[in-house]
């Protein structure tokens, strides 16, 4: 139901100041490598309605053209615009840094590319994930916690004392550039050996199945708890443990939350925690002087961004952040 710039009549600066006096939802947008995903809020977090479309990756001047397309849609619904994106988001300018699998957004300040009249705030996916579980989810009420996304990467974000920690350089909690190892720098980022994406892939691989994206496929494999796919998946999470573990010694949390598309399997978050009891029953040290945080699945599927997006803006808007 897009509708181009253009189908909308004129308004008088009058009519648009009543409208948007009357307007009372928010538009979240989460920017994904593939899919930009939407979603209609009011200001309790209930979700009115969504949708997505294709990511145009190849210019900025076509992805800003489509991101003003979904937001001309509800333009006099609304009263302010909420993104989570790939990327480092500096806060002291709110310009985008890196972009993720969107190169282009490098050096992109979204609110000056879209020069909308109403409040447009920006916050990484990793932290807005974290956030939507602070505001409504599997961390509210923890003082000190973190969510963990498992999908092409690890995303993350902390919550210490209560609030997000950013860090001094806006990217506490990026957890793809931890590393189990230092002999294969780039193949042991937790970036690699914690991609779900890549796990699934391998195990697909492994059996020869004809789409070696088809998790659902995968999984099925995985929940006999036997052969190579069990093996590799065991490996995974174990790997996985072992970053809680190192996240655990330097931030102690009370709890984990673990996000991201393959947790609607119950045995993802149901192994981690095994592998966790496991290495600590190992380690004496560790079993007898550490509290093991608990570890549960985030609240939150693929829509857990809009959620983030739009309680960051909100903490902006109450000059909270």
């Amino acid at each position: 139901d897009h509708r181009d710039l253009h189908s909308f009549p004129t308004r008088r600066s009058s009519d648009l100041k009543g409208e948007l006096m009357e307007a009372k939802d928010y538009l979240a947008i989460d920017i994904g490598g593939t899919r930009i995903k939407y979603g209609l809020l009011d200001r309790a977090g209930t979700l009115i309605e969504k949708g997505d479309v294709a990511t145009p990756n190849e210019t900025l001047s076509e992805f800003v053209a489509t991101v003003r397309q979904i937001v001309q849609t509800y333009r006099f619904r609304i009263r302010g615009v909420a993104f989570s994106a790939p990327g480092k988001v500096d806060h002291g300018d709110e310009t985008i840094y890196a972009g993720g699998a969107l190169p282009f957004l490098d050096q992109v300040n979204l609110a000056d590319e879209l020069q909308l009249d109403i409040p447009v705030a920006v916050e990484n996916d990793g932290k807005a994930a974290a956030l939507a579980e602070l505001w409504l989810g599997n961390l509210t009420g923890i003082d000190n916690g973190a969510a963990v996304v498992l999908g092409t990467g690890v995303g993350g974000g902390l919550i210490l004392n209560g609030a997000l920690h950013t860090g001094a350089h806006f990217q506490a909690g990026e957890l793809s550039f931890m590393h189990k190892g230092e002999t294969r720098f780039d193949a042991d980022s937790y970036g690699k050996i914690g991609s779900a994406v890549q796990m699934i892939e391998t195990v697909a691989t492994v059996y020869d199945l004809p789409d070696v994206k088809d998790g659902r496929a995968v999984f099925e494999l995985i929940n006999l708890r036997e052969g190579p796919a069990w093996d590799i998946f065991k490996r995974y999470t174990d790997d996985l443990v072992l970053m809680l573990l190192n996240m655990q010694a330097v931030i102690d949390v009370q709890r984990f939350v673990i996000g991201g598309g393959i947790t609607a399997q119950p045995i993802v978050v149901e192994t981690i925690r095994q592998s966790y009891e496991e290495m600590v029953a190992r380690r004496p040290q560790v079993r007898d002087g550490f509290t093991t945080p608990e570890i549960l699945p985030a609240r939150f599927g693929n829509d857990a961004n809009l959620y983030g997006a739009l309680y960051h803006l909100l903490l902006r808007l109450n000059h909270e952040v």
